[in-house]
């Protein structure tokens, strides 16, 4: 269980309206919106510990890589974007090619969130240069390549794990390239996430909710949870799950589409904010959630060809099995079996095992 909750947690962003004008307050002091946040929330306490640190030092390389990396985690924790723009802006004095391997790492993570993968590699390239060591560095240098099909070069990554880094994310990161190059058998002894592809929908659930209640508040593992239940047309649990966590554009994707198959009003609004949200981040030439916009556009919108057309711009970049799911069932939806030619050729290539996958590559044959 333990590795399923660190893979999924390991390897495993001011919304307006597009239509309306953006407004430009006239006083630089004027609050515009304040993060959600308790007085007493231990997080923003130690989010403001580390902000006062970093101003009262800012000489300190150190704390400035620790403040964004506290961003980083909280944007992906939140699924809230704008804590990657103070990140970046904590960051924005450290630029010289004598900075820290901290200072290198903590950069690549902010650009990888940005999904400028190949400045990413290099900066973490740079941070193993500097720290042969950088356990960090290396892991994300592997989900990168996991991200991009490039299952050898993560393999290579895996292997080259620090010595301290134990044995058990040694053991998640071999199994995930496992489970992405037909051996998924194999990577289910080492990791039991990978019940919910073989189809062990008890145990995929049981995993899941032993996750859960570890108190992990995770963007990602409440989206794979989500995802889990909608495939299984457990829609109430969805909006049970998901009802607090609208600000984070991955899970209102999957609230809105639970709410839609149960009928609730509540539906057509959050689906109405996610296509605001989208249009909004065409605006600042910002696409870092594609797969999420081309599933957005497919059962929310029921617009398949303009699915199709995000899904395949997004697997330009990103090639893991939720990203080739998009396209398939795009492609089914939208009668191109044409289009959906790189992500069957990738499936085919790599034997990825998934029988979801394999059914909607057998429906784009029969439409051939």
């Amino acid at each position: 269980m333990k590795k399923a909750v660190v893979i999924t947690l390991f390897l495993a962003a001011a919304m307006a309206s597009a239509m309306a004008a953006p407004r430009i307050p006239k006083d630089d002091a004027e609050v515009l919106e304040r993060l959600p946040g308790r007085p007493n929330d231990p997080a923003m306490s130690e989010l403001r510990r580390l902000r006062a640190a970093a101003a009262a030092a800012p000489a300190d390389s150190g704390a400035a890589a620790t403040l964004a990396r506290n961003l980083f985690d909280l944007a992906n924790a939140e699924g809230d974007p704008r804590y990657i723009g103070y990140a970046e802006a904590a960051m924005r004095p450290w630029h010289s090619d004598d900075a820290s391997a901290d200072i290198f790492f903590v950069r690549g993570l902010l650009r990888q969130y940005r999904h400028d993968f190949d400045a990413a590699i290099a900066d973490f390239a740079r941070a193993l240069e500097k720290d042969p060591q950088h356990f960090g560095a290396r892991a994300w240098r592997a989900a990168i390549f996991m991200v991009r099909a490039n299952y050898s070069a993560a393999a290579g990554e895996c292997a080259a794990l620090p010595g301290d880094a134990g044995e058990l994310y040694r053991a998640g990161c071999r199994a995930y390239v496992e489970a992405a190059t037909g051996n998924l058998r194999l990577a289910y002894e080492r990791l039991a996430e990978m019940a919910w592809r073989l189809e062990d929908h008890a145990a995929a659930d049981r995993l899941f909710n032993q996750a859960l209640g570890l108190g992990f508040d995770d963007n990602f593992l409440l989206a794979a949870y989500a995802d889990f239940l909608l495939e299984r047309g457990r829609n109430k649990e969805v909006v049970g799950l998901l009802k607090q966590w609208t600000r984070s554009d991955t899970l209102l994707l999957r609230l809105a589409l639970a709410e839609r198959a149960l009928g609730m009003r509540e539906a057509d609004a959050h689906a109405q904010a996610l296509g605001e949200r989208f249009a909004a981040a065409a605006l600042r030439g910002e696409r870092l959630h594609m797969g999420e916009e081309a599933r957005y556009l497919l059962s929310l919108k029921s617009d398949a060809k303009a699915a199709l057309a995000v899904a395949l711009d997004n697997w330009k970049d990103q090639r893991e099995p939720r990203d080739a799911l998009i396209v398939l069932e795009a492609a089914v939806a939208a009668r191109d079996p044409q289009a959906a030619a790189p992500v069957l050729k990738w499936l085919d290539e790599s034997r990825f095992e998934s029988a979801r996958l394999q059914q909607l590559a057998v429906k784009l044959k029969k439409q051939s």
